[in-house]
């Protein structure tokens, strides 16, 4: 099989291209440079062009603008949101009315699509949320229409806090933790739905392959945990007091919007089209996949 990535370069990018590899697929990278001979894009300009004849049969969309990278000013927000919506369009029109039309198009959305929600129980089915990131995550998942229009199968993944000592949130906390520093942030209370990378990439292949998953899927974990019990978790793991709280108080004067949105909101999330399709977690526990990172 073909696989066209965007995102190649990132986290999850990085592990699916070396899983498909291993399996004998073709990955091809959809590169920003105008050298690729492949697949080039640019969004800004609304330039894509792929290899002609080239067959693709699996288009998996990851890039967008980091939004735990920078203060969430205005420009930092126009980023991204447009290069999550503009990107998905781009690719969803010249799919739409490609010579070669994929069998799959798995497109990146998140968990903040469904805002903060307390200790409710979140579903695929569950109504979207308030906030910045619910109604980017909307657009985005929206900007799919036009290859679902055509009869290609979609599939929105809703992804959760991905755990991975080589990039994300956990490679940012291990230092602090480590020194010492380490604690609650808020109240504690706040739900976090969490992913193990590898399981990132068994539940997209787990997509690929059953061909009645379709719409949106939450790519989370089956065991959601509070910041509370997280923090106590990775605290005794790396065997480190964790007795340094951060008020919300302070964590929004230090980061604005983004902790209100990332660090304070409340997201009990469950993967439930995953587990309906017979999906195995490798590491459905906290404890064992912060263990897999941490040496």
């Amino acid at each position: 099989m073909n696989f066209l990535i965007s995102g190649a370069s990132g986290l999850i990018g990085k592990e699916l291209t070396k899983f498909f590899v291993k399996k004998g697929h073709q990955v091809i990278p959809l590169q920003r440079t105008s050298s690729s001979t492949q697949a080039y894009w640019d969004i800004n300009n609304g330039t894509l062009q792929i290899e002609e004849d080239l067959k693709i049969d699996v288009i998996i969309h990851l890039a967008g603008e980091s939004i735990a990278e920078g203060r969430w000013n205005k420009e930092k927000k126009e980023r991204i949101k447009n290069s999550r919506v503009n990107g998905t369009k781009l690719l969803a029109e010249y799919f739409s009315k490609a010579k070669y039309q994929p069998g799959l198009f798995i497109s990146g959305s998140a968990i903040g699509f469904y805002g903060n929600r307390g200790d409710e129980k979140l579903f695929e089915n569950s109504k979207k949320g308030n906030g910045f990131l619910a109604d980017v995550c909307h657009q985005w998942e929206t900007a799919t229409a036009k290859v679902s229009q055509v009869g290609i199968r979609v599939a929105n993944i809703r992804l959760g806090m991905v755990l991975s000592s080589k990039g994300g949130a956990l490679k940012k906390m291990l230092f602090p933790f480590k020194i010492g520093f380490g604690g609650i942030i808020g109240n504690g209370q706040q739900y976090i739905s969490w992913i193990e990378i590898q399981d990132v990439v068994g539940a997209i292949n787990h997509i690929i392959e059953n061909t009645d998953i379709k719409g949106p899927v939450n790519i989370v974990s089956p065991s959601p945990v509070t910041n509370y019990n997280f923090t106590k978790t990775l605290g005794n793991i790396l065997k480190r007091p964790t007795i340094l709280p951060l008020p919300a108080f302070w964590t929004k004067i230090l980061l604005g919007e983004m902790a209100q949105e990332l660090l304070l909101s409340s997201t009990r999330v469950i993967p439930e089209k995953l587990q309906k399709a017979g999906y195995i977690f490798k590491n459905p526990t906290l404890k064992n996949a912060l263990q897999n990172h941490i040496t």
